[in-house]
């Protein structure tokens, strides 16, 4: 396995409220482990909320007792979920923070995901296939055919999200198990990547770059490029 991540301001923003997490080595009873969080909220909060959001789920995965690798992660989406709501309100600047997600380790052959908001993972060898689903309000208007994909990537409302971590009591993440092979290529990203450049590509640049680290490189500086309007955040593994 190779793992590679970058996490880039933007050429727009004035602060960078994404956060990585990216460990090729043991994590508690994880061989691995990757995560990607965006915050959203006032100047410093969307910063804390991701920043907040990585360190407890870390903590809680490497403490936890339990056997099944969703299950782990379950616990730590709801340890951090609990956390982040928490802090939002002990400091008037905190209020209404809270942060997008999308975590995987990889076992073996399976790849265990969650995420929760509109940061992807996508599987990446012959094409480009995109695992996650975001929880967005264009997403959902796609899903009711109410507009076109390629509509809903320019829509003005397209940032808007309808699942976050932090938000509620209770938090709703998505839980994948993948089959992945050798060659495979896990690529998790913040939507700083994916508003900036197509998925054709996102895949033509990670199978043409040298190595992942260059595909990394390539892909921020693409985004860049093509306008660098939110915080960008990639993490690409090589199994």
């Amino acid at each position: 396995m190779k793992a590679y991540a970058k996490t880039d301001i933007g050429s727009k923003r004035t602060m960078n409220q994404d956060s990585v997490y990216c460990n090729e080595n043991s994590v508690g009873s994880f061989q691995n482990l990757f995560i990607v969080a965006d915050g959203m909220g006032g100047h410093k909060a969307g910063d804390y909320a991701s920043r907040l959001c990585v360190e407890k789920m870390v903590e809680a995965i490497e403490k936890s007792k339990s056997v099944t690798p969703v299950t782990i992660l379950e616990e730590a989406v709801t340890e951090a979920n609990s956390n982040v709501l928490a802090e939002a309100k002990t400091n008037v600047e905190y209020e209404g923070m809270g942060t997008t997600m999308v975590a995987c380790t990889l076992q073996e052959n399976t790849l265990y995901i969650a995420n929760i908001g509109d940061s992807r993972l996508y599987i990446i060898n012959d094409d480009i296939r995109q695992i996650t689903k975001d929880h967005s309000w264009v997403e959902e208007m796609v899903k009711k055919g109410e507009i076109t994909e390629s509509q809903a990537r320019i829509h003005p409302q397209k940032n808007i999200i309808t699942r976050a971590l932090g938000i509620d009591e209770t938090v709703h993440a998505d839980y994948f198990e993948v089959n992945v092979k050798a060659d495979d290529k896990i690529l998790m990203c913040s939507d700083g990547l994916t508003n900036m450049v197509e998925d054709d590509d996102i895949e033509y640049i990670v199978r043409h770059s040298s190595s992942v680290e260059k595909a990394v490189e390539n892909l921020v500086e693409k985004a860049n490029e093509n306008g660098g309007k939110d915080n960008i955040t990639v993490i690409l593994v090589q199994i």
